[in-house]
């Protein structure tokens, strides 16, 4: 017995062991020396305590080759797992279940556009050079140092990272700003199977004044067809467990209204939460360049930043800039459509997707002369009506890369106006504020020109010459704003206006959360600093609630006898939208704007588009002007031979939300507080399987803020409980004033390594609401430094 438990005891020590120098020997190196090629001097890289680099080399192009090899350290599985993502190559190591996702993306043909573009770079530019550079380091990286975890879990290979991944990821990120896919097909059928009526809800006119102060007729088969293609182009950014990007706010104060007198900078750009977070902390200096950046994975081009003179943040400019158009085919050929007066034969080509554990799959590729065919990417299931898809990232020339280069040297409103220029695809707003006093907001983006009275909410007739576009706007007539006379700028993905009267066709958000930001930063008598920009960057509540709630109560409370109810009831009728963790009010509107629309839409719609429905903007700009009309036809039920009214709808829905909220929490209703069913979770890409959930994901957490207020902490429309999916990807505050004292806070750590100290470091801060410093100065950084990395020449 002895003998067989000191064995035993042996044996399971041995196992630890392994285990732990298996686990170190994944971890980043962030202390010591080390030798790379293709440097021409050393390269100091000292890490403060959030694990963040701050590297200072003698030549940008070392500087850049650094940042490559750092970044790998702590990302190098979220580099490999983006580019597999836009190049459509993830079932080669998830296996079967991921052919529809890269069915999608080879469909949208982002890998050979990416290919086409780097094929005729410049190859001498600094922007050129500073990529190489960059993915020089990550390369050298990956060939010296151990496989990630994951890569051996899911048996992954290495190979060189490339520019065409870094164009790829720029397409996967375009495509999901690109609201047309899930909103297209949904609106076109309301039009088209219900009726005008029906499409009033959706506000699909444009607003003027702003927001501050014959189709072809398609088959049964056509329409699961597009509701198909929807589904699969939301579920695939829903499973990748990779960013997606949804919303932003940013706002540039002009000194005139700050304490310190320069101008105050704040950013929190709204993305799809995940393991590890989105953006990659690093300070980046040279004897002719300093900058405090956030990096997404393989661009070695901060996408946010700031340093001593000027400092910028991005929101999404939610233009539409992707079109879907039914093609007519030829009834003697139906590999030819109808273009310009003539008979076209569409373009065919063929792909091999590659599948873990299986053969290859073969995927037929067609383009017509508007686009790919989208709808290919259901394979055999496609209907019969070809949908092609014009998008603008494929149709822009894009020197996206010369832009970012150049933003993150553009010390003055003439170099950022240049910047934004060449930032074509997808449509961005740059918020900019510099020391010298300036603030500006250009909406960067390629507008198209369509055709006068195209609406291309719907999808487009090809035959009819709805699709046409003989071009582009003018950068001048793009939405942008320099140093108002108001003294601030806000960009919150409201409707915006262009200073040459264009109107902008997009997918906007409801304009509630820009209104309550406007509504605060309006009052002369506060002067700003960073204390009171936290409070309004934290601020969970708008007038959006309310202004649902407020034409229902009365017939909820003429309908509703019972105390208890009526004592909920009466808790909505003082809420004021707002949504801190101990609210109940917040999770009864929650549960009952599910039900509501559960029961005037769905009937209509049927299961697959009133599911898209809830993924779409439009729905949260219906919800409002539904609540508002009592004589919409969705309030009746078609599925009853009796025509129902919105009270009785509305009782319904009321009585369903209770009956959900007690079966699931009991009828004490203060167990239904928000944190308790509003919760954020950080999933790893991996983290859907057991146990790996336990090892990788993060959380939960009870989340405060909501949908559409500025603390947008948001997840599905659905019923409780409600797992945040997406929110503030960083928040940023920057002083002009003291810009080496700014702030920020990342929403899970700085690592993407598992067991690492910096994989999870900040999850708690960041949802309590809390900012750390950026350190900036020599001082601090040396004061904060845990570690230096000394990269030398070999």
């Amino acid at each position: 017995m002895k003998r067989s438990l000191t064995v035993l005891a042996i044996a399971l020590g041995l196992l630890v062991a392994g285990a732990t120098w298996y686990v170190h020997s994944k971890q980043p190196v962030r202390a010591g020396e080390l030798a790379l090629n293709g440097l021409r001097a050393p390269v100091s890289v000292r890490y403060d305590e959030r694990g963040v680099p701050h590297i200072r080399a003698e030549n940008q192009a070392d500087m850049y080759r650094a940042l490559g090899y750092v970044q790998a350290q702590d990302r190098l599985f979220q580099m490999e797992m983006l580019r597999r993502l836009a190049r459509g190559e993830l079932a080669e190591v998830l296996g079967p279940k991921l052919i529809d996702t890269d069915r999608l993306f080879r469909t949208l043909r982002i890998r050979e556009h990416a290919d086409a573009y780097v094929a005729r770079q410049d190859r001498t530019t600094p922007a050129w050079q500073a990529l190489e550079a960059y993915l020089d380091g990550i390369n050298q990286y990956q060939d010296s140092r151990a496989r990630p975890l994951e890569f051996d879990l899911l048996g992954i290979a290495k190979r060189p990272f490339s520019a065409e991944d870094t164009l790829s990821i720029g397409g996967y990120l375009a495509y999901s700003f690109a609201a047309a896919f899930r909103t297209e097909p949904l609106l076109t059928y309301v039009r088209d199977e219900l009726g005008a009526n029906y499409l009033k809800v959706f506000d699909l006119q444009w607003h003027p004044d702003g927001m501050l102060a014959g189709q072809p007729g398609l088959s049964h088969n056509d329409w699961h067809d597009l509701g198909a293609l929807a589904q699969l182009s939301q579920q695939a950014l829903q499973d990748a467990g990779l960013p997606q990007f949804e919303g932003s706010n940013a706002w540039a104060i002009a000194g005139s209204r700050t304490r310190s007198g320069k101008p105050l900078l704040a950013g929190d750009p709204h993305i799809r939460f995940s393991v590890p977070a989105v953006w990659y902390e690093a300070q980046l200096s040279a004897p002719d360049f300093e900058l405090y950046g956030h990096y997404q994975a393989l661009n070695p081009f901060a996408f946010l930043g700031h340093n001593m003179d000027f400092g910028w943040s991005l929101t999404m400019f939610q233009n539409d800039d992707l079109d879907l158009i039914a093609e007519k085919t030829n009834p003697d050929n139906p590999e030819q459509v109808w273009y310009q007066g003539r008979w076209v034969e569409m373009t065919r080509s063929e792909q091999q997707i590659a599948v873990k554990g299986q053969p290859p799959v073969t995927l037929t590729l067609r383009r017509s002369p508007h686009g790919p065919i989208i709808n290919d990417a259901l394979g055999k299931q496609a209907g019969s009506t070809p949908i092609a898809m014009w998008w603008s990232f494929l149709e822009a020339d894009n020197p996206v890369l010369d832009g970012f280069y150049q933003a993150n040297r553009a010390d003055t409103l003439d170099k950022m106006r240049s910047a934004a220029a060449k930032i074509q695809a997808p449509g961005l707003n740059i918020v900019w504020a510099n020391a010298r006093g300036d603030i500006g907001w250009w909406a960067a983006g390629q507008l198209p020109i369509r055709p006068q009275g195209v609406n291309p909410a719907f999808i487009l007739d090809g035959s009819s010459g709805q699709a046409e576009k003989p071009g582009f706007h003018p950068f001048s007539a793009n939405p942008q704003e320099e140093n108002p006379a108001r003294g601030y700028i806000i960009s919150a993905n409201f409707q915006p206006l262009s200073p040459a009267g264009l109107e902008i066709p997009g997918y906007y958000n409801p304009p509630q959360r820009g209104q309550q930001l406007d509504r605060q930063l309006r009052d002369a008598s506060v002067k700003w600093d960073l204390k009171s920009s936290k409070a309004l960057q934290l601020g969970t509540t708008t007038d959006y609630a309310p202004s649902i709630l407020k034409p229902l109560l009365p017939e909820l409370l003429r309908a509703t006898q019972d105390p208890a109810e009526r004592a909920l009831l009466g808790q909505l009728a003082t809420w004021q939208g707002d949504y801190p963790l101990d609210s109940v009010a917040a999770t009864l509107f929650n549960q009952l704007l599910f039900n509501l629309a559960d029961k005037a839409f769905k009937d209509d719609l049927g299961d697959a588009l009133f599911d898209t429905l809830l993924s779409t903007r439009v729905f949260d700009s219906a919800m409002p002007r539904l609540a508002a009309d009592a004589d919409s036809p969705w309030w009746d039920d078609r599925q009853t031979l009796a025509r129902e009214s919105r009270s009785e709808i509305v009782q319904a829905a009321w009585r369903a939300s209770l009956d959900h909220l007690r079966s699931l929490y009991g009828n004490d209703s203060q167990q239904w507080q928000w944190g308790k069913v509003h919760q954020l979770t950080h999933a790893h890409p991996l983290g859907a399987q057991k146990p790996l959930d336990w090892l990788l994901n993060v959380g939960p957490l009870p989340a405060p803020g909501s949908h559409e207020v500025p603390n947008n902490l948001s997840s599905r429309t659905g019923p409780a409980p409600w797992p945040v999916n997406y929110g503030p990807s960083t928040r940023r505050l920057i002083d002009l004033a003291d810009p080496a004292n700014s702030l920020g806070i990342n929403p899970v750590g700085q690592s993407g390594v598992p067991f690492d100290r910096h994989y999870a470091d900040q999850a708690e801060s960041y949802i309590r609401g809390e900012y750390v410093p950026q350190w900036f100065s020599e001082a601090d950084v040396q004061a904060h430094r845990q570690g230096e990395l000394r990269l030398v020449p070999k």
